[in-house]
């Protein structure tokens, strides 16, 4: 069954950052901000069996499942290649994700974060293409393909092998265009040559380009004067073409509200604005930041319990404004649900499973150098 690209909602709702409450996710306003993002027209919605440390799929399935009609959203998770130790695992976990989203097939579904090595050779080893194939055929999955966090090499390799695959969803955004690891500019050039569609992950980059440095964000607000900065990100993923939906990891009303907004009525990026684009773009490189996106994959297994992404979110913002006391501030209000930076023992699991290859200890320790030395 092939993908119509028209048909498909441009905004999706990523359920990785749902809001809070009491260290649980808020359900309340999950099914508020899944009331407006549906009746505002939009109804893909993304989950994992990793997220929220497991409790997203049954999150989606309180939140939408439960309250919509089956046939009125799309629902896609993805296989953790990380948890699978065995053939038997892949059956389980699937099961799994049926009940805790409650219910009987899923709109797409994915292999979690295929790349060269490591979860790319977790699923080769264990046949896990034709396992999808079968399950599509079997009706339980609608249309399967493969999250990447690879080299573009190992892409079209991926890509050579398993032409069923029906869609890749890729991590793109303006600041990764031209990063040397992530190099998204080059797997949306080989999706695009074949004609793959694309979902496109981390747009805006964790949230790092929904604020920018003071001169630059000027720069973009002469341009548009009431439009938000993370627009400006949506904008640019969504002007290009082959992408079959935008995952966004919204977290509250606002983010929601403003999204929609740029959605709705949809203004590509004219041809000053790319230009204006590639100029900000190249003025924050000249700051090399941490290239975290804040999926927390490193968190769940970290014995020490360190909040890793808001350490390197006190580190990025120091960086970026030449100033200790906001971020040290932000970094011992964390202290209270986390463990310091100068606790990492360095058992790398971390960095086994983190997206972006961040060498996260050295960074860790690098961050711990000025964070924990006033905070004893």
């Amino acid at each position: 069954m092939s993908i119509d690209l028209n048909a498909m909602p441009k905004l999706g709702f990523g359920l990785m950052r749902l809001p809070q409450k009491d260290d649980s996710i808020d359900m309340d306003r999950v099914c508020q901000m899944v009331d407006s993002y549906m009746k505002a027209g939009f109804n893909y919605f993304d989950t994992a069996y990793v997220y929220h440390g497991g409790n997203s799929e049954t999150a989606a399935r309180e939140a939408i499942v439960k309250r919509y009609p089956r046939d009125s959203f799309y629902l896609a998770t993805k296989l953790p290649g990380w948890n699978i130790k065995s053939a038997e695992d892949i059956d389980r976990i699937f099961n799994e994700q049926l009940e805790r989203a409650g219910v009987d097939y899923f709109d797409f579904y994915l292999l979690h974060s295929v790349e060269d090595g490591w979860n790319g050779d977790t699923y080769e080893k264990y046949d896990c293409y034709s396992w999808g194939a079968q399950k599509k055929a079997e009706g339980k999955i609608k249309h399967f393909g493969f999250s990447f966090h690879g080299s573009p090499g190992y892409l079209e390799k991926v890509l050579d092998k398993h032409p069923e695959v029906e869609f890749v969803q890729i991590q793109l955004n303006y600041a990764d265009w031209n990063n040397p690891v992530v190099r998204s500019g080059e797997l949306y050039e080989i999706l695009s040559k074949r004609g793959v569609p694309m979902i496109i992950m981390e747009p805006v980059k964790g949230g790092s380009l929904a604020s920018l440095r003071p001169e630059l964000e000027a720069k973009l607000k002469a341009v548009r004067p009431d439009a938000s900065i993370a627009s400006w990100a949506m904008r640019f993923v969504a002007s290009l073409p082959g992408v079959m939906t935008i995952l966004s990891g919204m977290s509250d009303e606002a983010q929601m509200n403003d999204n929609i907004g740029t959605f709705k009525n949809f203004e590509p990026l004219s041809e000053s604005e790319k230009s204006l684009v590639n100029e900000v773009t190249r003025i924050m490189q000249e700051i090399p930041l941490i290239g975290c996106t804040e999926c927390k994959y490193c968190c769940d297994g970290c014995p020490s319990k360190i909040s890793i992404p808001d350490v390197f979110k006190a580190e990025n913002t120091k960086r970026l404004y030449g100033d200790e006391f906001r971020p040290k501030a932000f970094y011992n209000g964390v202290l209270a649900r986390s463990g310091k930076a100068s606790e990492c023992v360095e058992c790398g699991q971390c960095e086994g499973i983190c997206p972006q290859h961040l060498p996260i200890i050295e960074l860790l320790k690098k961050a711990s150098e000025w964070l924990d030395a006033k905070s004893e």
